[in-house]
């Protein structure tokens, strides 16, 4: 369960409210979702998923409520692979009072959700457009990140839903000095990692034991989670800091 502050500060903020500016919104995710952005807010705002209050100037402001519908929404994303259609809708079933299970999805040629396929979930996926807007980039910018290969459609075309993260954090370390460029060196460590976890789980994924095909996900997204955590021990180690 998120916790959230019983009031924010800075701008936009209305302490007497309990009223978050879209700033501390992002603190407060980020104590479960490390990798959250505030485009990433802001797309799920344009998408329908939250409709914070602004003020006269123009300021978002999030109530404790719309918090706790983020974080359901990341968690679903993150967990279950649910289209944002598909989250909308269940959400919006749960605020009108109805009953209603987590639906499994799984992936169809033309994008629609679907009930699950014998071969497993698949992540959430968004077109072309949809990540340009959520990245606030331009038709330059990703071609330009597309041919250093830190972001890659997919075989029809459209991308990972991960594929904002990335975006996001791109422009975030570019505003540092950091050019696409420059990321390549971490885009080929991630993949040999991602090489080093498809080892371990191939087995599992070649067995005949449905059960045990259905163990390489979980045991691949706890091996993902443990990577990435060394990798980030790692990092800071060698800078010599430590990260809240």
């Amino acid at each position: 369960m998120l916790q959230t502050p019983s009031g924010g500060v800075g701008h936009g903020t209305a302490a007497d409210s309990g009223l978050m500016s879209i700033g501390t919104v992002l603190n407060v995710l980020r104590d479960e979702f490390p990798e959250v952005t505030i485009s990433k807010i802001r797309f799920l705002e344009s998408e329908g998923l939250i409709e914070p209050q602004r003020t006269p100037s123009g300021y978002r402001k999030f109530s404790a409520g719309d918090v706790e519908r983020l974080g359901h929404v990341l968690r679903m994303q993150r967990d279950h692979y649910l289209p944002l259609k598909v989250i909308r809708e269940h959400l919006d079933a749960m605020e009108r009072g109805e009953a209603v299970p987590l639906p499994v999805l799984g992936r169809q040629g033309d994008g629609e959700a679907v009930p699950e396929a014998p071969g497993g979930p698949t992540a959430a996926r968004i077109g072309r457009a949809e990540l340009l807007a959520a990245a606030e980039i331009g038709e330059r910018d990703l071609k330009e990140w597309e041919s250093y290969g830190l972001i890659a459609p997919l075989a029809d075309g459209v991308y990972d839903a991960e594929a904002v993260t990335v975006a996001s954090l791109i422009v975030e370390l570019g505003r540092f000095g950091i050019e696409p460029r420059h990321l390549r060196v971490m885009k080929a460590a991630a993949d040999r990692e991602a090489g080093l976890v498809d080892q371990v789980v191939a087995p599992l994924k070649r067995h005949r034991n449905p059960q045990t095909r259905a163990l390489a996900e979980a045991r691949t997204k706890e091996l993902a989670g443990l990577t990435v955590k060394l990798h980030a021990a790692l990092v800071q180690t060698a800078l010599g800091v430590r990260l809240p």
